[in-house]
């Protein structure tokens, strides 16, 4: 049995990695948080420890550390995005390999040091990847890498998610800690590209702000149209009043079906990372590479048949 600690337990992931943890057949230990409502640990694991300050659940950990039957195995990352890389390094100079949600980091830059500090404690850092672990995708994935001849799909990504008016409130509506809207509800869905199609070999942005961004992305045999929205008033009009979210990927004008088989991929990323095939700062650095770009972009006009369709209808 492994032992976990968790840092960012209020967040709307961890309770997946509390439950992953406890349906792999570990313990989570102890806690951390800033915010006190984490009253989602009784029902997985009420003995675990909870701090409210990160010194004292630092302490905690460290004195574990001293008796090997004590000491922690891995620490899991939930905390705001902004945060990642302190509390990736805090786990690893603890001794533990670490866990931690996407976006893994912001910059290349960042994931350099990560593996600095990796080589420095012998410890290593895992991203969730989740979507690696669809069947869907693994099956698109299986198809295109069989094609004999050079092909570049024509894919469409649109993922529409409402958010109210808390989101802007939270540190999630500021750039500074969430990196923004592409980096913040899209890095899993451009890693998901990265993974079935390739290398990406260019990036342009047509639209980019607080609540949306699209563009284009043109992969080693795709080219595809994004477009990224947290704003319910650009949901179609058969979705709008019946449902907040809005996921459509099109392959060659061909609907991808993969709404379904979401509920358990925490639980099947924790598997594959403790029997060793967890995804590491290597296979997450495409993705963090990717965003970073996107970020960086100047936004340039649309060419050709490059634009989202979404694009025409923008409530700006």
């Amino acid at each position: 049995m492994k032992r976990f600690a968790l840092i960012g337990a209020a967040g709307y992931i961890a309770p997946r990695h509390m439950r992953a943890i406890k349906d792999t057949g570990h313990e989570l230990v102890s806690a951390y948080d800033i915010n006190d409502s984490v009253g989602i640990i009784d029902s997985i694991s009420p003995q675990s420890e909870f701090f409210t300050e990160f010194e004292r659940f630092y302490e905690h950990a460290w004195n574990l550390k001293r008796d090997p039957a004590q000491a922690l195995n891995y620490v899991a990352v939930c905390s705001p995005n902004y945060l990642h890389k302190a509390h990736i390094a805090a786990g690893l100079r603890l001794g533990c390999d670490v866990i931690c949600e996407k976006p893994l980091v912001p910059t290349s830059e960042c994931l350099d040091e990560l593996v600095l500090i990796e080589q420095e404690t012998g410890r290593q850092v895992y991203n969730i990847l989740q979507l690696r672990h669809h069947q869907a995708i693994i099956k698109l994935k299986d198809e295109v890498s069989r094609e004999f001849l050079e092909h570049k799909h024509d894919v469409e990504l649109t993922y529409i998610t409402s958010r109210g008016k808390w989101y802007m409130e939270s540190w999630k509506g500021d750039p500074r800690k969430s990196y923004g809207v592409a980096t913040n509800i899209g890095v899993h869905f451009y890693d998901m590209l990265h993974f079935i199609f390739g290398k990406l070999q260019r990036s342009v942005v047509h639209f980019n702000s607080e609540y949306k961004a699209a563009g284009y992305l043109e992969y080693e045999k795709a080219r595809v149209r994004w477009f990224l929205s947290i704003d319910a008033n650009d949901l179609p009009e058969a979705v709008k009043g019946k449902k907040p979210t809005y996921r459509s990927i099109t392959v060659d004008a061909e609907e991808m079906e993969f709404s379904e088989g979401f509920t358990d991929l925490h639980t099947v990323s924790y598997e594959e990372i403790l029997a060793g095939r967890g995804y590491g700062l290597e296979d997450a650095r495409h993705c963090v590479e990717t965003v970073e770009s996107i970020r960086s972009s100047m936004i340039c006009s649309v060419r050709d048949d490059e634009g989202h369709p979404f694009l025409q209808n923008l409530n700006r």
